[in-house]
C-alpha cells in the first residue's frame, strides 16, 4: 500500500527518486530537448521535443492530497482539461524544477517557499510536441492561491490514497486521426483526470510500488 501520511510519503519518494536531472533530458532549454536515448518507452518518434516541466504538488495534510488545476477553456491546446501546474521551460530557468516552480507561481500563485522538492519522474513525450519532466513536491499547508484566469479556471485537491489506488486507474481508448489510442483515466466525482496527467500519476504509483532496494534512486 502506498503511504499517504506526508512523512511516510516523503520518505518513500526520496528513497526511489532523485533531484538529479533525469537521464533522458539532454538539454532543458528551448531549441534542445532531444531525448538522450530513443529507447526510453516514454519517448515517441518525431522531431526534437520542446522542453517543459510540471509540478506534482502533494499537499502535506494529515492524509495527503494532490493539488490539480482545470485549464482555461480559452487555451489553444488541452483546453478545459485537468492538469498539473507547469509549462514550457524558459531560457531563464536553470532546470525543470525551476520551471515547474515558476509556472506554479504564475498559474495559481503557489509560493515556492511552501514547496519542498522531492524528486523527478521520467519525462513524458506529449503528442503536441513537448518533453514534459514531472517533479514531485511536498506542499506545506497554509498557502494562498491566486489563479491566472487566462490559464486556469479552477484548482482542487484529490486524496493521494485515491490516486495511488490501482483500482481507480482505468485503461481507456479513443480513436484519434483514424487510430485507436490508449490512455489512463482516473475519474473522481465530476472531475475527469486522464491523458498525460493520469499517466504521470500512474508512473508515480508504479515507482512507489517498487521495493526501495529494487528501485534504487533512478530518475
Amino acid at each position: 500500500m502506498i503511504p499517504v501520511s506526508p512523512d511516510q510519503f516523503s520518505a518513500a519518494v526520496t528513497q526511489r527518486l532523485s533531484l538529479d536531472l533525469p537521464t533522458f533530458v539532454q538539454d532543458v532549454h528551448p531549441g534542445g530537448g532531444q531525448p538522450a536515448d530513443d529507447s526510453d518507452p516514454t519517448i515517441n518518434e518525431g522531431p526534437p521535443a520542446r522542453p517543459a516541466a510540471v509540478l506534482i504538488p502533494v499537499v502535506a495534510r494529515p492524509e495527503a492530497t494532490v493539488l490539480l488545476t482545470q485549464r482555461s477553456s480559452d487555451l489553444a491546446s488541452h483546453s478545459g482539461q485537468i492538469a498539473f501546474p507547469g509549462g514550457r521551460i524558459d531560457p531563464g530557468d536553470a532546470d525543470p524544477l525551476a520551471a515547474a516552480l515558476r509556472e506554479a507561481e504564475e498559474e495559481i500563485g503557489l509560493d515556492r517557499s511552501h514547496v519542498r522538492p522531492l524528486g523527478y519522474l521520467a519525462p513524458f513525450q506529449s503528442r503536441t510536441g513537448y518533453l514534459i519532466t514531472p517533479v514531485v513536491g511536498l506542499v506545506r499547508p497554509g498557502f494562498d492561491l491566486t489563479l491566472n484566469p487566462s490559464e486556469v479556471t479552477d484548482v482542487f485537491e484529490v486524496p493521494l490514497a485515491f490516486l495511488m489506488n490501482p483500482a481507480n486507474h482505468q485503461r481507456q481508448s479513443r480513436v484519434w486521426n483514424g487510430q485507436r489510442r490508449y490512455f489512463y483515466a482516473m475519474p473522481y466525482g465530476e472531475r475527469y483526470i486522464w491523458g498525460i496527467t493520469a499517466g504521470i500519476l500512474r508512473d508515480l504509483w508504479q515507482r512507489l510500488s517498487e521495493p526501495a532496494e529494487a528501485a534504487g534512486v533512478r530518475a
